[in-house]
């Protein structure tokens, strides 16, 4: 459904995107993750014809590229700054979207109250969004995008700074996309949140994709071993192990063990591995 074949972007000296190919398949959530600066949300831009590349080729659905119309009318878009009107209500909001998209007015009714209702809106539609909590305006968000039924939906970090019940609600909206054979792809700094949600991940850093696969396959290559812990009465010991339970089961033979734990490696301790643990600003 989206297929992005090298492209560079560059800045002056800066190179926002060197090189990067992805592509993301109907019925699949392809995860995009990366410290700040990576060049995640410029590979986003490019995609939806929103920034033209330097070079390399974006072709969406095997039609053609985002800068024609046509195509990016197969697209659906939301952006990681929240995009509404704060002075009208979520149905004027709907309403001016769907004119947009090119909606008739029945069609554009029609599209709003599914919209509003899949987001759980639908009791909230003639209320003002500058009354509407963070997590109330990301659901709304979403709401804009599926008006004109994409094939193809791109979310840029979608539950950023949302009440935990909005998180799940977003959550599993985009687990029922990919279940509708929806293309979606899916930007976010909870690691989690990517290992719940995403079929495939792509880990950029510095413009690149260093990193892809499965959940499950990155943890494998590069999650490192598991670490467990044992508590004595007077002390604590820590250490590594690529089979903790043979491990365990050794180590639980010393009579003075008061506790243990395991922690085995997960997407967080590959996405540090990969990129580092210094601060990005």
């Amino acid at each position: 459904m989206l297929r992005i074949r090298n492209i560079h972007k560059s800045y002056g000296r800066v190179k926002a995107v060197d090189g990067v190919s992805l592509h993301v398949e109907n019925g699949e959530v392809l995860g995009l993750l990366g410290p700040n600066g990576a060049g995640k949300s410029t590979t986003i831009s490019i995609a939806v014809g929103l920034i033209l590349p330097d070079s390399g080729e974006v072709v969406v659905g095997g039609v053609g590229s985002p800068s024609e119309p046509a195509v990016r009318a197969m697209m659906g878009l939301a952006p990681q700054a929240v995009a509404l009107y704060d002075d009208l209500t979520a149905a004027e909001n709907l309403d001016c979207f769907g004119r947009l998209y090119g909606l008739d007015r029945s069609a554009r009714r029609s599209a709003a109250a599914s919209a509003l209702e899949r987001v759980g809106l639908s009791d909230r539609a003639r209320d003002r969004v500058k009354a509407y909590s963070g997590g109330m305006k990301r659901r709304l968000n979403l709401a804009t995008v599926l008006l004109h039924n994409p094939r193809l939906v791109l979310l840029d970090e979608p539950t950023a700074g949302v009440d935990p019940q909005s998180r799940s609600a977003i959550i599993e909206m985009v687990r029922s996309l990919r279940d509708e054979g929806r293309a979606v792809v899916y930007t976010t700094h909870y690691m989690e949140e990517a290992q719940r949600v995403c079929d495939r991940i792509e880990i950029v850093d510095h413009g690149r994709v260093i990193a892809s696969g499965s959940p499950d396959e990155l943890i494998g290559l590069h999650g490192g071993a598991s670490v467990i812990t044992i508590q004595t009465a007077d002390s604590e010991s820590r250490f590594e192990t690529d089979d903790p339970v043979s491990e365990l089961t050794l180590r639980l033979r010393d009579p003075g063990v008061m506790g243990v734990r395991i922690d085995r490696p997960d997407l967080e301790s590959v996405f540090l591995r990969l990129t580092g643990r210094s601060l990005r600003d």
